[in-house]
């Protein structure tokens, strides 16, 4: 997916995020998504895209937010993950159950 109007410094970070999504288990499509819109989001930061979005410049920067949206922090995944994760392991009453008996049910 590199395009022609990156450098080859953005065709380096392209790979560099795609590498390291492949590695952690996402898939091809989804790494290939994922490294694309962080080095236009860069690229739009610097100045270096013909057009912006407005949360490009506003949002914190992706190298910085690291992750911070990821619902594995410290609070852990949010009750809809795993109300679904509970429904994929076909666990009875899950609608029921708020977040604290979903993880303690799930970490079984």
């Amino acid at each position: 997916m590199p395009q022609s109007a990156w450098s080859d410094k953005r065709e380096r970070q392209y790979e560099h995020i795609k590498e390291g999504l492949l590695e952690r288990g996402t898939g091809e499509d989804k790494a290939e998504e994922i490294a694309a819109r962080t080095v236009n989001k860069e690229r739009a930061r610097h100045g270096e895209a013909r057009e912006i979005s407005r949360t490009s410049i506003v949002d914190i920067s992706s190298g910085r937010r690291g992750g911070l949206r990821s619902h594995r922090g410290s609070r852990g995944p949010t009750y809809d993950q795993l109300r679904n994760e509970a429904k994929e392991r076909g666990i009875k009453g899950r609608s029921r159950m708020n977040k604290a008996q979903l993880e303690k049910v799930l970490s079984r």
